[in-house]
């Protein structure tokens, strides 16, 4: 028969638990819907400033002389690794480490990393990947001014030829149930190609040059800015739904135990019954 008192003080402590992941779900619940229209907000900006970037990088006294559009051999690669700074979102952490694991394992030439999270920081410590940069204790709510020193690095890294080409990697927002890790180019920039009957005849003042020269390291900014905003959006989005999961697996725990409960403790009312009943048949 199980120990009663063992059961009970498993309940309440499992009765505890519940009360944490449920609390949890509710804070990463009020978080994720902010991430999100933060997230889904800078999407318009985005595609727009690709397609102004693509028409600009068409032009054919504009394409070769940017820094940040010239190709160049191989010898370096850096990759802005993106992942939340705390646990307990599921396997979203797991799954960004291990694509950043597997890229890495896939090259022939040296990969540094600009970790962003204290998650990828430390999966980059325990791989002994070469490490140019970290930040973390980003805020959840960040400002496009507080993801600049990043930018800053990546971009500095690049024209002064220390790295020869430079992917982001971070968790794309899909739905509240779906995230997806993402690797892609970041430099040189590579422009979206303008679908037919959409390309427009801008005119550039004062020249298309200098237009490009301002635009293209915004471009860059905002494409890191706009994926940590998805990444913190993802963030939000596991957590809650991993505490939800965690909360229904307490509950369902704690109906377990509470049916070991009643059982063992009706049959140590039984037993007693038995004795007394022993007991005064005997007396007679």
């Amino acid at each position: 028969m199980p120990d009663i008192r063992k059961v009970r003080r498993r309940i309440k402590s499992v009765q505890n638990i519940a009360k944490i992941t449920r609390a949890m779900e509710m804070i990463a619940a009020s978080r994720m819907r902010k991430a999100q229209e933060r997230g889904l907000q800078g999407r318009p900006y985005a595609e727009k400033i690709e397609q102004v970037i693509a028409d600009l990088a068409a032009l054919p006294e504009t394409s070769l002389r940017h820094p940040l559009l010239q190709k160049r051999d191989i010898k370096k690669i850096g990759v802005v690794h993106i992942t939340p700074d705390r646990g307990l979102c599921g396997g979203l952490n797991a799954n960004l480490n291990r694509q950043l694991g597997n890229f890495i394992l896939k090259q022939e030439v040296p990969v540094e990393v600009v970790a962003v999270g204290r998650k990828g920081r430390d999966f980059s410590v325990r791989s002994s990947c070469s490490l140019c940069a970290e930040f973390t204790q980003l805020s959840d709510k960040p400002s496009f001014i507080d993801t600049l020193p990043i930018s800053n690095i990546v971009i500095q890294e690049y024209t002064e030829g220390t790295i020869d080409m430079v992917y982001i990697s971070y968790a794309q927002f899909i739905t509240t149930m779906v995230q997806k890790p993402v690797l892609h180019q970041l430099l040189p920039v590579q422009p979206a190609e303008i679908p037919g009957g959409q390309n427009v005849d801008y005119i550039y003042e004062p020249t298309a040059e200098a237009v490009l020269g301002n635009l293209l390291p915004r471009f860059v900014e905002m494409e890191i800015y706009h994926a940590i905003l998805e990444s913190i959006a993802s963030e939000q989005s596991a957590r809650m739904v991993a505490m939800r999961s965690a909360t229904d697996s307490a509950n369902e725990l704690i109906g377990e135990l509470t049916l070991i409960y009643n059982k063992a403790r009706q049959e140590s009312i039984t037993n007693e019954l038995l004795d007394i009943t022993g007991g005064v048949v005997a007396l007679e």
